[in-house]
């Protein structure tokens, strides 16, 4: 491609009142009023002094430049451009959100957790993001990952296991093996603190939120007949605290253990023959054995998880290990190994095994990592920066970035596309968010012209016409 030779670019005006370059937020906002976003903030929030007043239209400002692309507070500045100020009332100035964000305490960042978790359900209520949460496996994830900040001027930045300076984000997702993975619980914490710091309480607060989603689904107060959530995390997260408010919880866990010397010595009580190959690197499957050919393999023995604390502590289970030949090279090794060396991976889990076998559990186990996925999605977008040197207001809009990602997410789920749902926000942006249109007036109501052609009209079509449904009475 390239620039046309009979009709030559020769000016440039930024003139057009009736523009807008981000049509996508008509339809999203709109979804967002469905979910009563701003009505739970003005419920929830108690933000002090005048800079805390009209708090959902405040919240609904910054979430709303979030899901335009925003990553810092000057960048609030897309929501005052071209006829935006006409499809919406009252978008609000960077300053004026900088100095609303800036009033926040670590109670007011709990009461935006209270509206963030609540709109997930209402989210769940108006869209398919969350099918199959009422009917099929659900799984629960958590970890946390490190937001480089620079300067000393950041509150509560550090040096965590990263080796960088930044804050610490925890974050837990829900995921059903139909929807994309969505957030449902988030805390902002010193970049210098250890992993399972507080995660005994976000899992609990995790299954609260999907008892309390499960029962929006299904418009009933005591969901029956339901799979049990399963709880999966690496080995930062094998202690007490964290297993035993997941099981607390009603729900199963699928915790890495690490290797230390108890870990080994259950290891080395596996039978020569219980290891079983799987489906691994450079794998192939035996079409006469019905079975696969494979350096990796997976065995399982039953264990009782801490054993050196008191009784009431401990928690039986089983645990399943993954090994594969270790390749690495010795240095200054003067003949060939006599016997294979392995590499082994453990996880501890409490689900029954007639529901989840040695294999399945680990092919499960493993997709764990999608975690990281939402964390560099969540980077790439919203959180590139943490805009504030103050703790709370970062704090804040940490939750106003993943109501955003979730909104976006939601909005992706109705359009039907399979595809587009379980996509990264960054592409639902690009193809249903930063759509340029032009607005029309007629009798009082206001058309939008988007362009001819556009890939994904279909799709926006369908959003949008799900979030304005024809042959509405007009309100007086």
């Amino acid at each position: 491609m390239q620039l046309s030779h009979t009709r030559p670019v020769t000016a440039a005006r930024f003139d057009d009142p009736n523009l807008v370059s981000a049509a996508g937020l008509v339809p999203v906002l709109a979804l967002a009023q469905r979910s009563w976003l701003l009505a739970l903030a003005d419920a929830h929030l108690s933000v002090p002094t005048d800079k805390g007043a009209n708090a959902g239209r405040k919240v609904g400002s910054l979430v709303a430049g979030m899901v335009a692309g925003a990553d810092s507070i000057a960048d609030m500045a897309i929501l005052r451009h071209g006829a935006l100020g006409t499809l919406f009332d009252r978008p609000y100035a960077p300053s004026t959100l900088g100095s609303f964000l800036r009033q926040f305490r670590f109670g007011h960042v709990r009461q935006l957790d209270a509206v963030a978790s609540r709109l997930l359900s209402g989210l769940a209520e108006q869209t398919p993001v969350l099918a199959g949460i009422d009917t099929g496996p659900v799984m629960i994830d958590i970890d946390d990952s490190i937001i480089e900040v620079h300067g000393h001027s950041k509150q509560g930045s550090g040096y965590g296991y990263s080796g960088v300076r930044g804050l610490n984000s925890l974050i837990t997702t829900v995921t059903t093996t139909t929807a994309a993975p969505v957030i449902t619980g988030q805390r902002l914490r010193k970049g210098s603190c250890g992993s399972a710091r507080g995660a005994a309480r976000m899992i609990a607060d995790t299954l609260r939120t999907v008892h309390r989603v499960r029962t929006v689904v299904t418009n009933s107060a005591a969901p029956q007949q339901m799979s049990v959530p399963l709880v999966r995390a690496d080995s930062a997260y094998f202690g007490h605290p964290a297993i035993s408010a997941a099981i607390r919880g009603g729900a199963d866990v699928s915790i890495t253990t690490g290797l230390n010397s108890v870990i080994r010595t259950a290891i080395s009580a596996i039978p020569v023959d219980a290891w079983t190959p799987i489906r691994y690197t450079n794998a192939i499957f035996d079409d006469d054995t019905q079975s696969w050919i494979s350096t990796a393999e997976v065995a399982e023995i039953p264990f009782t998880a801490f054993t050196a604390q008191k009784k009431a502590h401990h928690i039986p289970g089983r645990l399943i290990v993954r090994r594969i030949p270790d390749l690495r090279l010795k240095k200054d090794q003067g003949q060939q190994q006599l016997f294979d060396v392995w590499r082994f991976h453990a996880f501890f889990t409490t689900t029954d095994p007639d529901d989840l076998d040695t294999v399945t559990a680990d092919q499960v186990h493993r997709r764990h990592a999608i975690i990281e996925q939402v964390h560099a999605d969540l980077k790439n977008s919203a959180l590139a920066h943490m805009p504030s040197g103050h703790f709370c207001a970062n704090a804040a809009w940490l939750v106003c970035a993943v109501m955003a990602f979730n909104l976006t997410r939601a909005a992706a789920a109705i359009t039907g596309d399979s595809a587009l749902a379980k996509a990264t926000t960054g592409t639902i942006r690009r193809t249903l968010i930063t759509v340029p249109t032009r607005i029309a007036y007629s009798a009082r109501k206001i058309t939008l012209h988007l362009p001819t052609d556009w890939p994904w009209e279909k799709q926006w079509m369908t959003l949008f016409e799900n979030t304005f449904p024809r042959n509405l009475p007009i309100a007086a």
